[in-house]
């Protein structure tokens, strides 16, 4: 009876549930039991056997006080628990859609600068017929060059303007992410019963997400060319993880939080600002790129008409088949080379070491360490992101002594990349 309401409220007889939690996890691809569920059921006390094999009424009322009294999940909402699975379905078509829009990006990468160079190219090859004067009346020649060159030219500024490479980087990080927090949803469910708070806390974590790398292009799009270059932020503010302390002090000590601090240190000193300096140094090499191809093959465009001035000689023929050739090689180093594409992985680099140390930040100043997440836990956690081993976190954290200069810390704080 009891047991058996605890057992429905961990698996929901509703069809649409069980359908549901199915597609979340076909599409996440995550190996998920929730027989694995941190829960124990009442276990039905041990009953000597009879020679008919019955039980008598007074048994089974015994059986059912004995179950009510044991510690069932009672207080596991099934509402709750709905909420949560819808959450993770919303999760699961939310990482399926921008795999899917990430390669879209991807192959317009690759297409557009394709098409570019070939139009470019042809376009130079008939401004260089043109010039030939055997080859007749060199009017086609020179109609079909400019006219080629200002569509070259025409796509040129669009693919800049919404840098396809850049593009499909957001949403293939934006993929990963949306996985990741499928999983860490489903890592929660195996060890405890979700709370109105871990669905807020979830929604959140979407709706950041959903802002950090949106799927339209119009409106909505990130700016590929910002005035100022910031961390990719993908994460709400975030709130120390609370765990049932197991002995005094949560796993904290003094010399763990001086070890936090010296990580936290060179991760804001070392790490993030090296990748905003690489970030602001692929945002003006791909701004120079930018420029650059469709300003060539507008000169290109205009040269073509002009070819067989008598008053110009050959000089038109030159910049139309040289500034083609430039515009060409232009396009395929700034989206062959997919520099856009390099902008974004500094950012979302920077954004990762930003988040790491927002999250050591927040553990820092609960001035109750009851209230922080455990210090063991956090200290691994935080090591294993940085790639490394407990062990050289704490050298780190010696390395960046407080009586060392901000300017003679030259070993990050990460080794992943």
């Amino acid at each position: 009876m009891a047991a058996l309401q605890a057992r429905g409220l961990i698996f929901p007889s509703s069809s649409s549930s069980s359908h549901g939690y199915q597609r979340v996890r076909a599409l996440l691809r995550v190996p998920v039991d929730l027989g694995t569920l941190g829960v124990s059921l009442p276990k039905l006390p041990q009953i000597a056997k009879r020679q008919e094999g019955r039980i008598s009424l007074g048994e089974l009322d015994k059986i059912d006080a004995d179950s009510s009294r044991s510690p069932a999940p009672a207080m596991a909402d099934e509402l709750v628990l709905s909420k949560m699975y819808a959450v993770l379905e919303a999760i699961a078509d939310r990482a399926e859609m921008h795999a899917i829009i990430g390669e879209q990006r991807n192959n317009w990468n690759h297409l557009f600068t394709s098409s570019v160079n070939s139009i470019t190219l042809a376009a130079s090859l008939m401004a260089g017929v043109a010039s030939i004067s055997a080859a007749g009346d060199p009017l086609a020649f020179k109609v079909s060059s400019a006219i080629l060159f200002a569509a070259a030219a025409g796509i040129m500024m669009i693919t800049s303007k919404i840098q396809p490479s850049q593009l499909a980087e957001e949403q293939r990080n934006a993929t990963r992410l949306w996985r990741q927090l499928g999983r860490s949803i489903e890592t929660s469910l195996g060890h405890r019963f979700p709370t109105d708070r871990d669905v807020s806390e979830a929604v959140e974590k979407m709706l950041a997400l959903e802002k950090a790398y949106p799927l339209p292009l119009v409106p909505g799009m990130l700016e590929k060319f910002p005035a100022v270059v910031e961390p990719t932020r993908w994460w709400p503010k975030i709130q120390p993880k609370r765990s049932r302390a197991t002995r005094a002090g949560n796993g904290w000590s003094k010399d763990l939080e001086e070890e936090m601090k010296g990580a936290l240190r060179v991760l804001k000193v070392k790490d993030e600002e090296e990748y905003i300096k690489l970030s602001n140094l692929a945002l003006n090499v791909n701004k120079a790129l930018a420029t650059a191809g469709p300003l060539l093959a507008c000169a290109a465009a205009m040269s073509s008409g002009l070819i067989g001035s008598p008053a110009l000689g050959p000089l038109p023929a030159f910049v139309s088949v040289v500034g083609g050739v430039l515009a060409a090689t232009v396009n395929t180093l700034e989206h062959g080379g997919q520099v856009g594409m390099v902008l974004e992985l500094f950012r979302n680099c920077a954004g990762f070491y930003r988040r790491l140390q927002e999250e050591i930040e927040s553990n820092l100043e609960e001035e109750e360490a009851d209230r922080r997440e455990n210090g063991e836990v956090f200290e691994m956690k935080i090591a294993l992101q940085l790639g490394r081993s407990v062990s050289e976190l704490r050298e780190l954290a010696a390395y960046a002594s407080p009586s060392r200069e901000d300017e003679d810390i030259k070993e990050c704080a990460g080794k992943l990349f």
